[in-house]
């Protein structure tokens, strides 16, 4: 399944994130999952394993034009000639010499300055034709409105964190109403369970609601969740090192989900944010550095 982004290019809907995946598994990982028929592969500066990505679309023997890779820059690159370093670290470090898609990893309210100019780099990098398209993640509303205000191209993506307990209808309005695809992180709400990374989170996996409808369609509550963001306009980016999940958050295309299911997952929403807030000032770490390529 694909989706056409605001500048016409066509990005499939459904890609492989390796968030959190160690470098010596990403390789693997990703080698898995174009086997599987993934096209999409989202990595970032601040993940650490873009080299390892690069390798694992090299090992899969697919030509370069058949993978679309996402990537980020990371706030410590950003400012303008930082933010078109940053370009030439990730195409050094995938190996190739153009990306599909670059986006902005966070708003920071603290230096928006920075990233205004980190987002003028990117357009340079986009009419040039180093980039195929550029946007952000993390973006509220604010941020958006105040990025548009002071910038020429709509980012065509704004990744942020989107599961049923806690969709941010807010924002995907707002994204709606500029033409910006939403892009799902944590799609499946791994961040509801991943181990140490909060407490007293109820895992969204295990939600009632979500394993009717998994039984009545004889599928996972993942493959259900993923195809509730697919049906209403979504692009996600499911995380696993794991071949079988990779290959089983993949199977979603066979089977539809009722407007009363969709609306059944919908109204989980809970409000609460799980991962950082974009808000937050968090200067020690924003200010790791990436290394060379």
């Amino acid at each position: 399944m694909d989706t056409t982004l605001n500048n016409g290019v066509v990005m499939p809907a459904l890609g492989l994130g390796v968030f959190q995946s160690p470098p010596e598994e990403t390789t693997a990982a990703v080698e898995a999952a174009l086997a599987t028929g993934y096209r999409h592969i989202d990595t970032a500066a601040a993940y650490g394993n873009e080299r390892e990505v690069g390798k694992g679309i090299r090992r899969s023997g697919l030509d370069r034009s058949d993978v679309f890779i996402e990537t980020k820059v990371w706030v410590s690159d950003y400012g303008y000639d930082e933010t078109l370093h940053a370009w030439e670290k990730a195409v050094g470090k995938l190996r190739v010499d153009y990306l599909d898609l670059l986006i902005l990893h966070q708003p920071v309210p603290s230096r928006f300055e920075k990233t205004i100019a980190a987002y003028k780099a990117l357009e340079t990098l986009l009419a040039d034709g180093r980039v195929r398209a550029i946007g952000v993640s993390n973006f509220m509303p604010h941020h958006l409105k105040q990025l548009l205000a002071e910038t020429d191209v709509v980012p065509a993506v704004n990744q942020v964190e989107l599961h049923p307990y806690f969709s941010q209808p807010d924002v995907q309005a707002a994204n709606t109403e500029h033409g910006i695809l939403t892009q799902a992180w944590s799609p499946i709400g791994g961040i509801t369970f991943y181990p140490g990374w909060g407490e007293d989170r109820k895992n969204v996996m295990e939600d009632p609601t979500i394993a009717a409808i998994a039984a009545a369609h004889g599928k996972t509550p993942a493959q259900v969740m993923l195809r509730w963001h697919l049906q209403q306009g979504r692009s996600v980016i499911p995380k696993s090192t794991n071949p079988g999940r990779i290959a089983e958050n993949f199977d979603v295309f066979d089977f539809e989900l009722s407007i009363g299911e969709l609306a059944a997952i919908d109204a989980l929403d809970t409000g609460m944010r799980n991962g950082p807030d974009p808000d937050v000032f968090r200067d020690q770490w924003f200010d790791r550095s990436i290394p060379e390529a």
